[in-house]
């Protein structure tokens, strides 16, 4: 019995291979419902669970190699919200388009930022990037609702303080009933 043999019938190594078909059972469940995967799957005969896996292997890779953070961060904090967005104003509801809304004006204050205090900040956080792509990624997943957080804690008393409006004060929260309401009085 070679070595090979005996490693891939290991107890241990068995468990691993099982525990990692799992894993990847699931995620393939997950990106089944996304019509994009399944279209580029069945074109390329790529299995979409290894492309989506190498692809996010792939960009923290580059994060890795500093000169390729940047562009890799921008990428995930424009290429995937806005076809989110361009899908949200397609569909039929609007709890998508505050989600979407909202994540453009937070990440457009944090793009403001940034431009002011870039080279300080690089200077004095060596892996900015990973952590603003973390932070992107926050924002954006629905299961964190960052965007919304962000706004509701600094953006929206920020600008009540700024600029006074009754319109921004009196919403505690950012539904899409308060964003039609005030749409369809203006």
């Amino acid at each position: 019995m070679s070595a090979t043999q005996k490693v891939q019938q290991h107890p241990a190594f068995i468990q691993a291979q099982n525990k990692a078909n799992f894993y990847i059972q699931q995620l393939d469940k997950e990106l089944t419902k996304y019509p994009v995967l399944n279209t580029f799957e069945q074109r390329t005969q790529i299995p979409k669970t290894y492309f989506v896996s190498c692809t996010v292997l792939l960009l923290t890779l580059f994060h890795f190699v500093n000169p390729l953070a940047a562009p890799v961060s921008n990428l995930v904090g424009w290429g995937l919200p806005s076809y989110l967005s361009f899908k949200a104003l397609e569909s039929p509801g609007h709890q998508d388009d505050v989600q979407w809304l909202t994540y453009w004006v937070v990440f457009g204050f944090f793009n403001f930022l940034e431009s002011i205090a870039l080279r300080m900040v690089l200077y004095y956080f060596p892996w900015y990037f990973a952590f603003k792509t973390v932070f992107i990624l926050w924002l954006q997943l629905p299961t964190f609702r960052g965007a919304q957080t962000i706004y509701g804690v600094v953006l929206k008393p920020v600008v009540s303080n700024l600029a006074g409006s009754r319109a921004v004060a009196h919403t505690d929260t950012v539904t899409a009933e308060g964003v039609r309401d005030r749409g369809n009085s203006e």
